[in-house]
Formats: C-alpha cells, sequence, structure tokens
C-alpha cells in the first residue's frame, strides 16, 4: 500500500500561526519536502520536531517528483512545505501533487496561513468573487501584457511582488486601474506588519524603501460619481495614459482604443477622445 502526500501550511510570518494537526503531520511523517530547509529548520527546531528534510523548489522540481513518488509508493509518508503559507501558491507543489493523484497515491490538505486570503480579509473588499495572481513578470514586454490582463479583472484580485520593485509597479498600474482602491500589505502576522491604502498614484507616493513580503489586494471597480471634478480629472488623465499603452501596442485601433479606455474609467467616448486630442497638443 502507499504512503500518503500530506500539503502542510505553516506559517507567514508569526511562527505562532501552525495549526495542532500540522505539527502533528510533521512530526509522523517519514519525511518533509521543503521548499527552503534552512527555514524549514527554524519551525521545527521551535517544535522539537527531528523529521528528516529534503529539498523541493523550482529549481529541482523535476528531479526530485520522481524520487519522492517512489518514497510514496513504497509506503512512505511525505510531507510538503513551502517557505511560508499553503504550498501550490505560486511555488512548487502543484507538479507533484498532479503526479501523485496520476499515480493514484493519496493526497491530503492540512489548511492553514495563507498570504493572499489574510491580505484580502484585511483589505474589506469583497471577496466573492476573488482571483489570486502570482508575481508580475520582470521583463518590460511581459509586465505590460500582465497588466493589461490582470485589469481586465473586474473584482477583487490579489497578487505578490517584491519589496524592491512594488513601487515601480504601483507607478505602472496607474494607467491600467484607474481610480480602483488597492491595499499593499506588509510583513502579513508579523510586529512590523503595516497596510497601505489607496489608489495606485496615492500608494507610489506613500511607498519608501519598502522591506518584507509583499502582498497587494486590488479592490473591485467601482461606479463614481462623474460629476464630481475630483473624480473627472484624475479619471480623463488615467484614461489618457491608458488610451497611450493601448495605441503603443498596436493591437488595437485609435477607436477601440478610446473605446476601452472610455469603458475602464468610466467616461464617455467624446471626452476621452478630446482628452487625447488635448493631450496631444499640450505635447506639440
Amino acid at each position: 500500500m502507499s504512503g500518503t502526500l500530506f500539503v502542510v501550511a505553516t506559517p507567514i510570518g508569526n511562527l505562532e500561526d501552525v495549526t495542532l494537526r500540522a505539527l502533528r503531520v510533521l512530526r509522523e511523517v517519514d519525511l518533509i519536502a521543503a521548499e527552503d530547509t534552512r527555514r524549514t529548520s527554524n519551525l521545527l527546531a521551535r517544535h522539537a520536531i527531528r523529521t528528516p528534510l529534503l529539498s523541493f523548489h523550482q529549481h529541482n522540481v523535476r528531479s526530485r517528483t520522481p524520487h519522492l513518488l517512489s518514497r510514496l509508493q513504497s509506503g512512505r509518508t511525505v510531507a510538503l512545505v513551502t517557505d511560508a503559507g499553503t504550498p501550490g501558491i505560486s511555488d512548487p507543489g502543484v507538479e507533484l501533487v498532479k503526479a501523485c493523484l496520476e499515480a493514484q497515491i493519496p493526497v491530503e490538505s492540512i489548511p492553514g496561513a495563507t498570504a493572499p486570503l489574510a491580505a484580502a480579509v484585511l483589505s474589506g473588499f469583497p471577496l466573492i468573487p476573488m482571483t489570486i495572481l502570482g508575481f508580475p513578470p520582470t521583463r518590460l514586454k511581459d509586465r505590460t501584457g500582465w497588466f493589461q490582463e490582470s485589469s481586465r479583472i473586474r473584482h477583487t484580485f490579489t497578487f505578490f511582488e517584491s519589496p524592491q520593485r512594488v513601487a515601480r509597479t504601483m507607478k505602472e498600474l496607474v494607467p491600467y486601474l484607474g481610480l480602483r482602491p488597492i491595499v499593499v500589505a506588509r510583513e502579513l502576522t508579523k510586529v512590523h506588519q503595516s497596510l497601505i491604502r489607496g489608489t495606485a498614484p496615492d500608494i507610489f507616493e506613500q511607498l519608501q524603501q519598502v522591506k518584507g513580503e509583499v502582498t497587494v489586494v486590488i479592490g473591485p471597480e467601482i461606479a463614481r460619481d462623474m460629476s464630481n471634478d475630483q473624480f473627472v480629472e484624475p479619471a480623463r488623465a488615467a484614461a489618457v495614459a491608458y488610451f497611450g499603452q493601448l495605441a503603443e501596442g498596436g493591437a488595437t485601433s485609435r477607436r477601440q482604443a478610446v473605446s476601452l479606455a472610455a469603458r475602464r474609467f468610466g467616461l464617455s467616448a467624446k471626452t476621452v477622445y478630446q482628452a487625447v486630442e488635448q493631450a496631444k497638443g499640450s505635447a506639440k
């Protein structure tokens, strides 16, 4: 009889955020497959757990998966853990779970902390539906496509970002998200946890030398009262910038770009067209 793969959630910051069941499983299994054995060792040492560790990360997932399958098929039990949070969310894990299911090896989930859900709950945004994304690409062309695709999600969505790039990301998001509410959560569950709320340009102004893990939550599109000048001018400026992104890419016609920008920021096509022409005149 084959063993069982346990997908175990570990703390995302505060080491107290681990369940009793998770500790029992980590203590009882034959092997723990860990994304970073050094980080996992700290958790195990805190609870006097001496289960052997084996590295399992994005660079060795192909070679390690057959090895772990062999152990499981021989009757051994394995716990899969990531650096922090729930395995399979923007880190190795899905591949091993899929391989186990295909080999008819039992898989059990040991639930616990997860940064996207923790940040989303603190945001106060509606969470049904909600989409979880990974890290934005680093290459400019790939980032542009990623921002375009993610901005088409009209409900709440979350993604991760490195502290070195989060300010740049907020600046680049302005033409795509306009006035949508955003929460940037840093160091979740730790002593220095902080939440920054606002729109993309608001948050960009507040980001100074960010440190620690970052999770971004984008709120759903909100209908604004466009009779209020407080919203009209920022929306016009954002629409012009978004039009520029679409037109520069060459994937849409000028008319389509105007229409898409108008719909994105709750303006009429005529208003966007006039704003674009005005911007062109000012640039001459």
